[in-house]
């Protein structure tokens, strides 16, 4: 039997999950950001985040469970999940800024250059060349075993749900698992929910935007994007 308490943590839970997800840049612009420069459909793009958020919110509700089985009080698992919480900062700063250098290397690599073309009528004129363009099927090749995605979805996990863990120690102090999986859930569910639906009709929006001779600093652009998410969470409190 859950009580009325329980129920009305898990309509906090869902309260707190939207505004702590709408307020965490980091939370999808990571994201959009990598769809728009890796050309993930909108599908796998969703899968990817739907899979990061459920494991940013299980490993926060794992941690809740070993406190309290190792009988520590609330203000320790939110030390530690403030700790965690920096620490998933520094990484996203890190990955964005490693992100950024590699996509500024990658389009000056790939600058547009001219090309003298002789036909056998002795015609010459010059056509832009990339070699990017000449190597898609690398760069397919490349995109299918791309890490990308398992390195958000590290991150995701390793990133803390601060405010979950208050709301889960009620009903786990009170012997009611149910209630543990009510309150989880619904934060779980605001959270994902939030995530996807922004990230969605950002890259829908996204889609219509043609970035020209900006192209070849997507992931450039990605890269910086990501990495001022993370410096926003870490000294804005994000």
């Amino acid at each position: 039997m859950i009580s009325n308490e329980i129920w009305i943590l898990a309509g906090t839970a869902v309260t707190l999950g939207f505004f702590h997800t709408l307020v965490g840049p980091d939370h999808y612009l990571p994201f959009i950001a990598m769809a728009k420069a890796r050309q993930w459909p909108l599908r796998k793009t969703l899968v990817i985040a739907f899979f990061s958020g459920l494991g940013h919110v299980l490993s926060s509700v794992l941690l809740g469970f070993i406190g309290l089985a190792l009988g520590l009080a609330v203000n320790r698992l939110e030390a530690t999940e403030s700790w965690r919480g920096n620490a998933a900062a520094w990484l996203f700063i890190g990955f964005g800024f490693a992100y950024l250098v590699w996509g500024l290397h990658r389009a000056v690599k790939n600058k547009p250059h001219h090309h003298a073309h002789a036909h056998a009528d002795g015609a010459v004129h010059e056509h832009l060349h990339q070699h990017e363009s000449d190597h898609v099927h690398v760069h397919e090749r490349q995109a299918k075993t791309s890490i990308t995605p398992w390195i958000l979805f590290t991150l995701f996990v390793f990133g803390p749900c601060e405010p979950l863990i208050p709301l889960i120690m009620y009903p786990a102090a009170k012997h009611s698992l149910a209630g543990v999986a009510l309150v989880a859930a619904a934060f779980a569910v605001a959270t994902i929910a939030t995530m996807l639906t922004i990230i969605a009709l950002s890259t829908w929006g996204l889609s219509f935007v043609r970035l020209g001779r900006l192209e070849r600093y997507a992931h450039a652009l990605a890269g910086g994007a990501i990495f001022l998410s993370g410096l926003a969470v870490q000294f804005l409190g994000l």
